[in-house]
């Protein structure tokens, strides 16, 4: 197996699925556990725009834009561009207040409410985890859910969601293992079987039943209850053949990922460790622009849902150092940064070395080659728009002697 493992070589699945048919099993080891299962944080902004993009493949600003105008003009959630995911403790007086104001939206959503039991206070409560600004959530004016637009309903429902799922019980289940011997190979099985929904009851029954993956998959794989040496039969062994492909492009949704969790594109193990601690590349509140300023400068191009580097944008990134599109140096300074903090680095001896460190780029920038621009498609030219041509009339006589009366006056 490689280190995925994955068989490499048909001819050896081929023999051991040709051994283990018809053949008994022996079970060396089963267990049964039951396990709960919390339910999710409250949204900050990038996860709200990570789902927003995977469920209706909204891009990042058009999230933003919808969360400030649910803030700022109809006043149903509290203050968007968060990177926190708590609350504090005493916003959780409020709850009853929202979900009774919940309870008059929509017909969803108040269903939701209707169920959601106001005394729960799951971990999102946590004064030392809220930052500047807690989690967005609705708020007292959640009952004007059913005059939103569609794209406002769709985020406004996703906030909504989340923040009842804090008032439901966990989601329990029955965690399933078992491992067989079958002519001499070791074979294992895994499943979970639901015992009690929880907050899970709030997702849409496609999203509980036709989402691919292995978690779904372990979920809808009910195993039998057996006790090691018990003695069962395989039937059939059988092969599933996959071809690896290439890394997917990026959508939205994991653009906005990549961004946030940048540290799984590192191979320095110390700079990784150091990304793991951050917020990766940009902030909740910038990573929207950052995007769009790239499409903007034509470096970045859609193709239906998938965001691909344009010719012009590799051109770039090829003209330029290593370490200007590595993510690299922006770990090493937030870590500066954070022994600044700790009062363990002067600011100046920072801004010294940035200095230095810019002229050695410039000059590393002059050495490389620009062929790869020489091809490039030219600029596209935006509409002049003209403006009116028209002539000016010519002023009354009444108006010319007015004006030549002013202008002896300034004299």
């Amino acid at each position: 197996m490689d280190e995925e493992n994955r068989v490499l070589n048909r001819a050896l699945a081929v023999n051991v699925a040709s051994r283990i048919t018809n053949q008994p099993a022996n079970v060396i080891e089963a267990s049964y556990k039951q396990k709960k299962q919390a339910p999710p944080l409250p949204y900050n902004l990038s996860s709200l725009q990570i789902d927003a993009a995977k469920i209706f493949s909204l891009s990042a600003q058009q999230v933003l834009d919808t969360c400030q105008t649910l803030y700022e003009r109809h006043q149903m959630i509290t203050y968007p561009r968060s990177d926190c995911r708590y609350l504090p403790s005493l916003q959780h007086k409020d709850a009853k207040g929202i979900l009774d104001s919940l309870g008059k939206s929509t017909a969803e959503l108040a269903q939701g409410a209707k169920n959601a039991n106001p005394a729960i206070r799951s971990k999102a409560w946590n004064d030392k985890q809220v930052t500047a600004h807690h989690a967005i959530i609705p708020t007292s004016q959640a009952h004007k859910a059913g005059s939103l637009g569609k794209v406002e309903s769709q985020v406004f429902g996703l906030i909504a969601r989340q923040y009842l799922m804090q008032f439901y019980p966990d989601y329990d289940f029955l965690a399933s293992y078992i491992k067989l011997d079958i002519a001499g190979g070791q074979f294992e099985a895994k499943g979970n079987t639901p015992i009690s929904l929880g907050w899970r009851a709030l997702l849409p029954q496609k999203s509980k039943s036709s989402n691919k993956g292995k978690q779904n998959d372990e979920e809808q794989n009910e195993l039998p209850k057996l006790q090691k040496g018990d003695s069962v039969w395989c039937h059939e062994g059988i092969i599933h053949d996959k071809v690896t492909t290439p890394p997917a492009a990026f959508t939205d949704a994991t653009l906005l990922s990549a961004m946030t969790g940048i540290s799984r594109f590192v191979t320095n193990k110390d700079i990784k460790a150091i990304l793991k601690d951050t917020d990766g590349l940009g902030t909740d509140a910038t990573r929207a622009s950052i995007i769009e300023l790239l499409f903007k400068r034509g470096f970045l191009i859609r193709q239906g849902k998938q965001i691909h580097a344009s010719e012009t944008g590799r051109a770039f990134v090829d003209c330029l150092p290593s370490q200007l599109v590595t993510p690299d140096m922006t770990a090493q300074w937030e870590s500066t940064l954070n022994t600044i903090s700790l009062g363990e680095t002067s600011y100046q001896s920072f801004m010294s070395h940035l200095e230095s460190n810019l002229v050695e780029l410039l000059d590393a920038s002059k050495s490389l080659s620009s062929a790869s621009l020489k091809h490039l498609p030219a600029p596209a030219k935006k509409a002049f728009s003209k403006r009116s041509t028209g002539k000016r009339k010519p002023a009354s006589k009444s108006t010319s002697n007015t004006r030549t009366r002013r202008s002896t006056a300034k004299r």
